[in-house]
C-alpha cells in the first residue's frame, strides 16, 4: 500500500457523504464561489477553519501563515485579502489566533529555528510592546496565552490599515474585521471584542492608550 492511499480513501468517503446529502453540491460549487468570510489564521494543523466554524467548502475563504500575521510587506497575504475583498466581496475578515501557538511560544521563549525567526520578529514586536503587562501575569503559560491574544489584536489593526481595507471603506463597501482566538483544549472560539467596520473606528482604536486596551482585553 502506498503511504498516501488512506488519504485517497478518506477523500472518496468524504465526497460520497457530501453527495448523499446534496447530489448537486459539487456541480454547483464548481461554478461559483461566494463566501461571506475571509479567515486569516495560523498554519497549525490543529486549527482548520471550515471544521471549526462548521462550514462547507465554498463558505469561507482562507489564508494561513505561521502565527496568523498580517503585515504590509507580505504580498501573499495581501493578494488573498484583495481577491477576497475586491472580487469575492466578503463582508467579514476574521483574524484568528489560537492558544498554544508554537510561533508565539517560540517568540516568547526566544527560541531559535532559523529562517522563521525573521518572520516571527513581527510577534516579537508585540511582545516587546507589552513586556510590562505580560510580566504582571502569574506564570509563563498565562503570558503566552495573553501574547496570543495581543498578537491577534495587533494583526486586526494591521489589516485595517492596508490599502485594501481602506479603499473598501472609502467606497462604502460593507466590511468588518474581527479578532478571535481558538482554544485547542475545548474546540471553542473566543471573541476578543475587537471589531472594526470603518476608518473612524480604526482611528479611535489606534489612539486608545495601551493601558486601556490591555484592561479591556483582560476583562473581555
Amino acid at each position: 500500500m502506498h503511504p498516501l492511499d488512506p488519504l485517497f480513501k478518506k477523500n472518496r468517503e468524504w465526497s460520497e457523504n457530501i453527495r448523499e446529502r446534496d447530489p448537486e453540491f459539487f456541480q454547483t460549487l464548481s461554478h461559483q464561489q461566494a463566501p461571506d468570510y475571509l479567515w486569516i489564521g495560523c498554519s497549525d494543523s490543529r486549527v482548520p477553519a471550515n471544521e471549526i466554524c462548521g462550514l462547507l467548502p465554498g463558505e469561507i475563504f482562507v489564508h494561513r501563515n505561521v502565527a496568523n500575521i498580517v503585515v504590509h510587506s507580505d504580498l501573499n497575504c495581501l493578494s488573498v485579502m484583495q481577491y477576497a475583498v475586491d472580487v469575492l466581496r466578503v463582508k467579514h475578515i476574521l483574524i484568528v489566533g489560537h492558544y498554544g501557538c508554537g510561533g508565539v511560544r517560540a517568540t516568547f521563549e526566544k527560541q531559535k529555528f532559523g529562517l522563521i525567526d525573521n518572520w516571527l520578529r513581527h510577534v516579537q514586536d508585540v511582545n516587546v510592546k507589552y513586556t510590562d503587562h505580560l510580566a504582571c501575569l502569574p506564570d509563563d503559560s498565562a503570558r503566552v496565552d495573553r501574547l496570543c491574544e495581543l498578537n491577534v489584536i495587533a494583526q486586526v489593526l494591521n489589516a485595517a490599515q492596508t490599502t485594501i481595507v481602506q479603499n473598501a471603506w472609502e467606497r462604502g463597501q460593507e466590511l468588518a474585521i474581527h479578532g478571535w482566538v481558538y482554544a485547542l483544549k475545548d474546540g471553542l472560539v473566543r471573541n476578543l471584542s475587537i471589531t472594526l467596520t470603518n476608518a473612524a473606528e480604526l482611528a479611535e482604536a489606534m489612539k486608545t492608550p495601551c493601558e486601556e486596551k490591555k484592561a479591556a482585553l483582560m476583562n473581555s
